[in-house]
């Protein structure tokens, strides 16, 4: 892990999620959320922090990798995984992550992933790449 993602995680769990000054106040008043992923390959646990979008009753994530050539390797662990902890704000979650790499339902919560987060339209001018929604369904 990153010095950059030890900032932004230390500083979401000593306030509940809120992020205001890590990376130079990069997600200052985004959504963000910790995934815990495990490595498909190496079967190393991981937590990245990520920016995310609560629509209907899901969390919608994206692998944009800011435009990177490749999608980020959580995306591809999560397509191997049944169950993943997230954590949102103050509460940890299992989650039933679905990996949407093409149709009309992944180009739908772009769209919704877009509006929130209108950088998402920068990044793919640097890729050919179509970015991948994840959608985590909360375990009841």
């Amino acid at each position: 892990m990153s010095d950059l993602n030890d900032q932004v995680i230390t500083e979401f769990r000593a306030n509940a999620g809120d992020v205001q000054e890590a990376m130079g106040g990069h997600f200052k008043n985004v959504e963000l959320l910790l995934l815990h992923d495990v490595g498909r390959k190496s079967g190393r646990e991981f937590v990245h922090p990520l920016l995310y979008l609560a629509h209907e009753s899901s969390y919608l994530l994206v692998g944009s990798a800011g435009g990177a050539p490749d999608e980020p390797a959580w995306v591809g662990n999560l397509a191997a995984m049944q169950e993943v902890t997230i954590e949102v704000g103050g509460r940890t979650l299992t989650a039933t992550p679905t990996v949407l790499r093409e149709g009309p339902e992944r180009d739908r919560l772009y769209a919704a992933l877009v509006d929130y987060w209108p950088d998402l339209r920068e990044y793919e001018t640097h890729t050919t790449r179509t970015f991948p929604v994840v959608r985590l369904d909360p375990a009841e």
